[in-house]
């Protein structure tokens, strides 16, 4: 298998989702994209630098963990069946031995928690139930049981058993777990590589001169934050306008997984993504039942997935969202679905939506379990993002949702 592993052209050879005067259903180009956008080949990297990556296949224990008998508590290793009947009122004495010595009868063994447990002992009594009785000497002062506060070798995995699934994430958590195996390096899914082509005229740099009528780039550092986010890297990144001949040019370069072109996306006539994409390879759609975000497309050029992403910042976001982001997470071996927590909450006014058309509504939560519509994207922008706790995703069939409704709202990551 190489690296892509949507490389077969055919398997994005579709006939168009829809016809020359409608949008294509959200659903439909979702289907579209599960066809073909599947985990990138593994790849080897070390341990250190896996944090957010994704397992390739399951990591299975290499030795047993723990590897050895040991201590669970600071305290005194020592015969469990020796402490029947220790209390406060019937301290029980105890000979300290040496730590490298072993736990005979009537003898006890200091240990702190995670050292070796002495042959012979069975059980650990912790400190605070234990008080010193002279040179050499312990007393007791609560008995304890076979077993009490030690770990046996494999307690908790035993060598061959899987530590981490395939397709787990790994975390903190999850790359100290490995790395107390001894493991350095582990088998990822490889980063799908994203080349983003920005199309827009009239666009400024953050951080230079906005020159007269024109706007600061937003989709650009938007996009390369996205993509980072659902495990891809941005592999080039170009300024091209509408030039129609760049953009084409743009399109046959190898290289990268999956080619995201902002901008260009209307009917306008400086708007030519759609028309140049067409020329380059397959225009698989263009126009989508969805709010904002009407003016995306999809198809293929020099062999992989292209995405048509409106220039405009909140049509682009959630055209990525839905559809170019989901893409790049099922390659990355995220899954599919959005990377946001949701819950069950109930709306406190009544959001209106056209039937037929998916439309993204940004909420406010209001109080415990409730959710308040704000200004919908059309009408505020990408600050519609900022002042919401999280936002709705209206289906087509619905024409909105009545106060008091129960419905599903993701949440951004500072409102869980």
């Amino acid at each position: 298998m190489g690296r892509l592993c949507h490389g077969d052209r055919r398997m994005l050879k579709v006939a168009p989702l829809h016809g020359p005067s409608e949008r294509a259903r959200l659903d439909r180009v979702a289907a579209w994209i599960d066809a073909w956008a599947a985990p990138l080949a593994a790849e080897s990297m070390s341990l250190a630098d896996a944090a957010g990556r994704v397992a390739a296949g399951d990591v299975r224990a290499e030795l047993d963990l723990p590897p050895f008998d040991r201590a669970a508590a600071d305290g005194f290793a020592l015969q469990a069946d020796e402490t029947v009947g220790a209390s406060a009122y019937n301290p029980l004495p105890f000979r300290l031995q040496p730590a490298s010595t072993d736990a005979g009868a009537g003898c006890a063994v200091q240990v702190e928690s995670g050292a070796p447990l002495p042959a012979g002992a069975d059980a650990v009594v912790r400190l605070e139930h234990a008080t010193r009785a002279g040179a050499g000497t312990i007393a007791v002062i609560a008995a304890v049981f076979a077993g009490q506060d030690i770990e046996r070798a494999g307690d908790h995995a035993k060598r061959g058993s899987v530590l981490v699934a395939a397709g787990r994430q790994l975390e903190g958590g999850t790359v100290g777990l490995l790395a107390s195996t001894g493991r350095k390096r582990v088998s990822v899914v490889g980063r799908p590589r994203v080349r983003c082509l920005l199309a827009a005229d009239g666009v400024s740099e953050p951080g230079g001169a906005l020159l007269p009528g024109a706007v600061y780039d937003a989709n650009g550092p938007m996009l390369a934050a996205l993509i980072a986010r659902d495990g891809g890297v941005v592999v080039q990144r170009s300024r091209i306008g509408r030039d129609r001949a760049r953009l084409r040019e743009a399109l046959a370069l190898p290289g990268a997984d999956v080619v995201l072109v902002a901008g260009g996306t209307g009917l306008g006539p400086g708007d030519v993504a759609a028309a140049v994409l067409a020329e380059a390879g397959e225009l698989a759609v263009h126009g989508i039942a969805l709010r904002p975000g009407e003016s995306a497309g999809a198809g293929r050029a020099a062999g992989g997935p292209v995405f048509l992403l409106p220039g405009t910042p909140a049509a682009c976001l959630w055209a990525y969202e839905l559809l170019a982001g989901r893409a790049i997470r099922r390659l990355a071996g995220l899954g599919a679905e959005l990377p946001f927590p949701s819950r069950a909450l109930r709306m406190t006014r009544k959001i209106v939506s056209e039937v037929g058309t998916v439309e993204v509504w940004p909420v406010h939560r209001t109080g415990e379990g409730e959710a308040e519509p704000l200004a919908p994207f059309s009408e505020a922008g990408l600050v519609a993002a900022t002042q919401a706790d999280g936002f709705v995703v209206v289906p087509e069939a619905s024409e909105g949702y009545p106060a008091g409704a129960t419905v599903t709202v993701y949440l951004h990551s500072r409102s869980r």
